[in-house]
């Protein structure tokens, strides 16, 4: 892909969008507040990009230096905020299983989709499980980070989509082979850095297409949803197009010979 002398582009904080958004930031400080009362490490439950993007900057508007984000694994997306005063370094409090699956010959794997499915299916709040990593060395087998509280009621999940399942405590390196698996990088060039440009090129579709998509509301960045084909993107955006997939937009470089822009990407 082409270089560019010209400065990477930066998203700036977006503030928070709604009541749910807001209540994010009121309970990191609300953590803030009980790990400076009692002088002891307060840990949140996992949280998503943006979320940990909000309880930075409601941690950084109170003055709190002591926090830091724990997913299990480098490269986590969903991580624990963790408040930890001087000299109470703490663990984060998470456990590593196994699913393993069997099923019926002709049936394909089950998806990451599945996986999902199947775990928010036992009326467990998503914030008790991190990342879903699918393991490719074994098909059926898939690794999860979890709430050390909430490991017993996640060992119980029997099935995955068609396939059934038994759920096991793992050591955290058999977790860690499976998260190296490199993500396909791949390039593309758009006309312009506009949301219904980068997306037609990472869905493959025209610009019309993609800017139906995202006037029927199908269509998040960074978690929040828009309706605006012309809003402008970043490089690190996370893009969530319903039914079809989660995209991120790695890298922005130089432009082509025929004035278009380079972007590379991969699909998670």
């Amino acid at each position: 892909m082409a270089s560019s002398s010209e400065p990477v582009r930066a998203r700036g904080f977006l503030p928070a969008q709604n009541d749910a958004e807001r209540l994010v930031m009121r309970r990191a400080q609300d953590l803030y507040g009980a790990a400076q009362k009692h002088w002891a490490a307060r840990w949140s439950g996992f949280l998503s990009d943006r979320q940990q993007a909000l309880c930075a900057a409601a941690l950084n508007r109170s003055g709190c230096e002591w926090y830091r984000f724990e997913g299990g694994y480098p490269d986590a997306e969903r991580k624990l905020l963790g408040i930890l005063p001087p000299g109470e370094a703490d663990e984060p409090p998470i456990a590593f299983l196994q699913i393993d699956c069997s099923w019926d010959g002709g049936m394909d794997p089950p998806s990451h989709k599945d996986y999902l499915g199947a775990l928010t299916g036992l009326l467990i709040s998503r914030e008790a499980f991190g990342d879903i990593l699918l393991d490719d060395a074994a098909p059926g087998r898939a690794y999860l980070v979890a709430l050390q509280s909430a490991a017993p009621l996640l060992c119980e999940l029997r099935g995955v989509g068609r396939a059934s399942a038994r759920v096991s405590p793992c050591e955290k390196d058999a977790l860690l082979l499976a998260a190296q698996k490199p993500r396909q990088l791949r390039t593309a060039t758009v006309a312009s850095l506009r949301l219904d440009a980068v997306l037609a090129a990472m869905l493959n579709c025209s610009r019309g297409t993609a800017a139906e998509l995202i006037r029927a509301n199908k269509v998040e960045v960074n978690h929040i949803a828009v309706q605006n084909a012309h809003s402008d993107v970043y490089e690190g955006d996370v893009f969530t197009v319903r039914g079809r997939g989660r995209f991120r937009l790695k890298a922005l470089g130089g432009k082509s010979r025929k004035d278009r822009l380079f972007i590379q990407f991969f699909q998670y």
